[in-house]
């Protein structure tokens, strides 16, 4: 049942005082009720950074920056259903509320916070976007807003929510508006430190300036995925496979728009009309063992799919995780705007 000292607050508390409350709990939200003991939002850190980056003050009203439409369910809702708005939402517990929209309980991982990890992730986040342009054309893809929050506040909030905390980011195209907005990461509970490309480099040339820096795999992923992976399990399988190199990987299937003919020669054997057909594809998340990093020379132009052949090539094991949560990589218009109503959905 609810602890309401530590996971309830008052609209006319302090945001200063949520902040505070938020500190001492151990679910990273707090839910507003009113004076009749009605829910009338939650707030998160995410929450209470945008509001102070709009220029509200620390000793403002919590309901002027919490999230009016906070995620619920009914006392009679199905543990499938619960867990179902878990992920949608990328949340990690609901307020169940009566009938009359008073909130009754907190179910979800109320116990469990993911340990903090000494596990680095490198995002990549030197590319130069070209198939967004023009919004791209003066500010870096990790930048570009999904609603009123950029790409990668989203990324490194999910990867904190997951406990790590040293992160590198690789950039070149307008790095230094991304080095102005994330700064040394402190401000997020993070430590975030900066691989420079004097050049493109590709999407694992980066990883070179990391050589005799990092003693353990760790995990690298592109700056431009909205996705809910368990990265703590991908590393768990990387380690229990004792590979060198583990993809992400995500099935990709389309329809072919005709009838297929198979055949021996001249003769038609079979007929198939608009088969579908599926592969495994790259993901842009990869867990790496350090060793890896031999097989990269300093500023020299280097695609992951190469290293993993040089891996391959060298005889060293090459493992793929399979993604089936959310996944939606941001490379031209129309994924974004999908990446955008699934990040609006998530906060409905």
């Amino acid at each position: 049942m609810i602890d309401r000292g530590i996971l309830v607050v008052e609209p006319e508390t302090s945001i200063r005082a949520a902040l505070m409350q938020l500190d001492r709990g151990a679910v990273q939200v707090v839910f507003v009720e009113d004076a009749d003991g009605r829910l009338v939002g939650a707030v998160s850190d995410g929450d209470i950074r945008r509001g102070l980056l709009a220029g509200t003050s620390l000793d403002a009203r919590v309901d002027t920056v919490m999230n009016r439409h906070p995620a619920s369910v009914s006392p009679t809702t199905s543990q499938e259903d619960v867990d179902a708005l878990k992920a949608l939402r990328g949340i990690r517990v609901v307020a169940v509320v009566d009938g009359d929209g008073r909130m009754v309980d907190v179910v979800g991982e109320l116990a469990h916070i993911a340990t903090p990890l000494n596990t680095p992730v490198v995002l990549m986040a030197g590319g130069r976007g070209q198939r967004l342009y023009p919004i791209t054309k003066d500010i870096p893809k990790p930048l570009v807003p999904l609603g009123d929050v950029p790409m990668i506040d989203i990324i490194l909030g999910r990867l904190h929510d997951q406990g790590f905390r040293r992160i590198h980011v690789s950039v070149n195209h307008l790095g230094h508006l991304i080095e102005e907005h994330l700064g040394d990461g402190s401000s997020r509970g993070l430590e975030i430190t900066y691989l420079h490309e004097p050049a493109p480099l590709g999407t694992a040339g980066a990883l070179a300036q990391l050589l005799d820096a990092i003693a353990e795999p760790f995990v690298v992923m592109n700056s431009d995925l909205l996705t809910m992976v368990d990265l703590r399990r991908m590393l768990a399988f990387h380690t229990e496979a004792a590979a060198s190199a583990t993809i992400g990987a995500r099935e990709y299937g389309f329809e072919i728009p005709y009838g297929v003919i198979r055949r021996e020669g001249d003769i038609v054997t079979a007929l198939a009309e608009k088969p579908y057909h599926s592969e495994l594809v790259s993901a842009g998340i990869y867990v790496l063992d350090p060793r890896a990093l031999d097989l990269l020379a300093p500023d020299e132009y280097c695609d992951m799919p190469t290293l993993l052949a040089r891996l391959m090539d060298d005889g060293r094991k090459v493992g793929a995780f399979e993604i089936h949560e959310e996944w939606i990589d941001v490379g031209r218009p129309e994924d974004l705007e999908r990446a955008r109503q699934a990040w609006e959905r998530s906060r409905r």
